[in-house]
């Protein structure tokens, strides 16, 4: 009898379980506008999360303006990214900053002036990994520069430069002097110029009450080591900008920060809780609550809301309840319930939203004439 009531325990067990693995998800997602993009890439353990949905933005482009699909390099333009960091660290005697971290911008800039190459060309990973592992490579560089601006010999000689390249030839590989693409031969300058993307017609947007609207201002945080200005607007007009741009097909690179209790791994999703104690957060739909532009000023100026990561908007989607999300591509492979995708609420950018990074043309020309574009 003992066997037989085991045997029943264990039945109802699996039972139970297959029930609970059927379960519907609690966020059903609907996905309402999918803009043309490229697949998910992956990161690795590198802070190059803004490389990854830069390149991603410039793919989207390509597939947008010329209708070719292309993989391209991201470490060809991370490695670009460090020479141009550590000169301008050496330049400002050190009082610049210099970290793997960056903005989507800075993809657009390396790209004017390095050039591009796909994947298969230049992968990066030539220290036997697998996947991207910096670390070790972000200490050696930053140990270079930090040894030239001591200044040892009473001026800054020209091995230096020569030093950096050095070690991102050790751990990202040589850059070939020629690839081929569908039969043609190119350089990195020459597929650049084939496929062009002009930085001078993509502008950055953001919102902020400290700084005055249809302005350029200053974004002060700390990867913006480019000091790109950015079109300041009202949070209504930045989302309005969001939806006009993903409506008629453009992507949006997004700079924000992920490291608070609304954004869910697990989930796939990120939110704005009126309560983020709340024990039964991911249990059911929550109401959010409703930022305003004085909410998402105090989170920046609290540091709440920084841009410790990007990634690259393509779509707007709904829940069964009818709230809005958008569509997000990340770099971290095919993580999370969505492979690779999140799904964030609208609340959640007008939250964390550092800035944006689009095309001129992606933006309503009321919008347009108001920045004097």
């Amino acid at each position: 009898m003992n066997r037989i009531l085991k045997l029943a325990a264990l039945v109802l067990l699996l039972a139970t379980g297959s029930t609970l693995l059927a379960q519907d998800p609690v966020y059903q997602i609907t996905e309402t506008v999918n803009v043309n993009h490229t697949p998910v890439d992956n990161q690795g353990s590198s802070g190059t999360c803004w490389c990854f949905a830069g390149v991603g933005l410039v793919e989207a482009e390509i597939l947008r303006i010329y209708g070719k699909e292309f993989n391209l390099s991201e470490m060809f333009i991370v490695r670009n990214a460090w020479t141009e960091k550590v000169a301008k660290y050496i330049r400002m005697h050190g009082n610049n900053t210099l970290s793997q971290g960056g903005e989507v911008c800075d993809v657009l800039y390396m790209i004017d002036k390095y050039g591009m190459m796909p994947e298969a060309d230049y992968s990066g990973k030539v220290i036997g990994e697998d996947r991207h592992m910096h670390s070790e490579m972000n200490e050696v560089i930053s140990g270079v520069a930090q040894a030239i601006i001591k200044n040892g010999n009473k001026k800054i000689s020209p091995a230096g430069p020569k030093a950096v390249q050095g070690v991102l030839d050790a751990y990202l590989g040589e850059v070939p002097e020629e690839f081929t693409v569908d039969g043609k031969k190119y350089t990195p300058k020459s597929f650049a110029e084939k496929y062009r993307i002009d930085p001078a017609n993509y502008i950055e947007i953001c919102s902020f009450t400290s700084e005055e609207y249809n302005k350029p201002c200053m974004v002060e945080i700390p990867d913006n080591w480019t000091w790109t200005p950015a079109y300041n607007m009202p949070l209504d007009k930045l989302m309005e900008a969001v939806d006009y741009a993903l409506e008629h097909g453009y992507t949006l690179g997004w700079a924000q920060d992920v490291s608070n209790p609304g954004f869910s791994r697990k989930e796939g999703v990120g939110i704005v809780p009126e309560d983020p104690k709340d024990k039964k957060l991911w249990e059911k739909i929550v109401p959010e609550k409703q930022v305003t532009d004085e909410d998402h000023q105090k989170a920046y100026d609290n540091w709440d809301a920084g841009d410790d990561h990007s990634m690259l908007v393509v779509g707007i989607a709904k829940d069964q309840q009818g709230n809005k999300y958008y569509k997000i591509k990340n770099s971290w492979g095919d993580a999370g319930p969505y492979k690779g995708y999140w799904y964030c609420s609208e609340q959640y950018l007008r939250q964390y939203t550092i800035f944006f990074t689009l095309h001129k043309d992606a933006l309503p020309k009321a919008l347009r004439k108001d920045l004097g574009l």
